[in-house]
């Protein structure tokens, strides 16, 4: 199942999206967030809509979470392309909430970064709240779908910061979307990033040094991860500078494209 969060007569909604015709489009409205089903949207009541195509819709951010818990160096080619020891273990951070972009919005460049980059990114939506989960326990009722993340950082104020809060956690440094998916094996999916229609980077979640299951409970021994916070899997090699003007697409198998700009910041 697939849904999208978007604003229809100044109301955000979230809507069912469904192939018809070949074309992508809102059929459906559900009447509450798909994140408080409990991990199966199928019990949460919709209405009929008259279908609007996705690619026409006023999208937001389809996830309102209380936390983005993001994982760093979790691919080996990334790890040594910036110089970085593979980690031992997890390495995770935060972007607050107010980082969060719609599809189709702008990343503001900041006037104090000298550079600044895209990281394409998987991004697992949080079903149910989860602490401190045993070593065997099955993470997947804990999944509630999967969508595209764009990791944006300031390099040059991570590299002088130590810590990334400042580099990481801007205003449009998070661009989410265009849907969640649910039900999808992620073990395999193939994360690509354009930059104005050139491929910058190309890879697969099998490639992850510390899998999806692994991540989940890795964060839940530190924090309580409530229904809709999002984790951020990592991103793979070839991340490279954003200019004002550019265009940028994050794609990833079976969920689909977020495309944003890039603006100065005034």
């Amino acid at each position: 199942m697939k849904y999208c969060r978007f604003q229809l007569d100044n109301q955000p909604l979230y809507g069912l999206v469904e192939s018809v015709s070949g074309q992508e489009q809102i059929t459906r409205i559900f009447l509450k967030p798909p994140q408080n089903a409990g991990g199966d949207l199928e019990d949460v009541p919709t209405r009929r809509m008259e279908h609007l195509a996705l690619a026409e819709a006023e999208l937001l951010a389809p996830v309102c979470p209380s936390k983005i818990v993001c994982v760093g160096r979790n691919y080996r080619e990334h790890a040594a392309e910036l110089g970085n020891e593979v980690p031992t273990e997890p390495l995770i951070f935060l972007k607050p909430p107010s980082s969060l972009l719609a599809p189709g919005a702008q990343v503001r460049r900041p006037r104090i970064a000298e550079r600044v980059d895209h990281e394409g990114e998987l991004g697992v939506v949080i079903a149910k709240k989860c602490y401190q989960l045993a070593d065997d326990e099955d993470v997947r009722p804990y999944v509630l779908g999967y969508t595209c993340v764009n990791d944006v950082t300031a390099r040059d104020l991570q590299k002088k910061d130590g810590q990334w809060t400042r580099a990481k956690g801007m205003d449009t440094f998070c661009p989410v979307g265009p849907v969640v998916v649910t039900g999808l094996d992620a073990q395999a999916l193939a994360i690509t990033c354009r930059v104005n229609g050139e491929q910058r980077q190309h890879g697969t979640t099998a490639d992850m040094i510390f899998p999806i299951a692994d991540l989940i409970a890795y964060a839940s021994q530190v924090m309580t991860l409530e229904v809709g916070d999002l984790l951020v899997t990592g991103t793979p090699s070839g991340v490279g500078p954003l200019a004002a003007g550019d265009s940028l697409e994050i794609a990833v198998a079976e969920i689909g494209t977020l495309r944003v700009s890039v603006i100065a910041a005034p």
